[in-house]
């Protein structure tokens, strides 16, 4: 992969307790090596916490939010992660947090490019994808707080099994096809169905391993999950 990318989870750049400094200073000595290897990266950053956040907020205070307002309550919790990861990277990163997945600029003011969520109905998840059919990379890289993709949710089926290697096929009909603010899914099923159409393969690793994740960019075995 001469071009990385990766969706970051948001709950990985803010847990429950705030910014995750640990989790920022891992991901800035990452990033360098990466790019210290000679290829260029894509962060792609999600609301996670932040976003949950303000629409619960917002949800004890309403009774009913408009499904649009909930997205862009989501969507500017991205672009704030975004511009906290630019931050720690100014050296390396362009220094535009990119909110248009078709506007890539040609040239880089570093090695490193952040973008956030685009527009209500496309989670960040969907904006890498994008990325990915725009510049041919073949793979989306999603790095989250969980290791593997599980054939149900391991925390309420003890048989729930874990899965190296899953089919679009397989992935699709068990995460459906609608995506909404907040859900939980390992990849976002718009996101999955565009991966799918167009041949794009999606690493699902977790993100506090961050030398794991490494070793796929170099093409080493590594602990996960191939969507393809």
């Amino acid at each position: 992969m001469k071009t990385v990318i990766i969706s970051i989870g948001g709950s990985m750049i803010v847990p429950n307790g705030g910014p995750s400094v640990k989790f920022l200073s891992a991901l800035k000595l990452f990033s360098e090596q990466v790019v210290n290897s000679g290829k260029r990266l894509i962060l792609v950053c999600g609301g996670g916490k932040t976003a949950r956040h303000y629409i619960s907020a917002a949800s004890e205070v309403v009774d009913s939010l408009h499904p649009e307002d909930l997205d862009w309550l989501g969507i500017h919790s991205t672009r704030l992660n975004g511009h906290l990861v630019r931050t720690i990277l100014r050296d390396i990163a362009h220094s535009v947090v990119i909110k248009n997945p078709h506007h890539i600029p040609e040239e880089w003011d570093g090695d490193v490019l952040i973008a956030a969520g685009w527009k209500p109905g496309w989670s960040t998840d969907y904006v890498a994808s994008v990325m990915a059919k725009n510049l041919d990379t073949g793979m989306v890289i999603n790095a989250s707080n969980i290791d593997y993709v599980y054939t149900d949710d391991p925390r309420k089926n003890p048989h729930a099994e874990k899965r190296e290697v899953m089919s679009w096929e397989e992935y699709r009909t068990m995460v459906g096809e609608e995506w909404d603010p907040g859900m939980s899914a390992p990849f976002d099923p718009i996101a999955s169905k565009l991966c799918d159409e167009e041949g794009i393969s999606v690493a699902i690793v977790n993100g506090d391993d961050l030398e794991n994740i490494r070793g796929l960019i170099e093409g080493e075995d590594f602990k996960g999950t191939i969507l393809s």
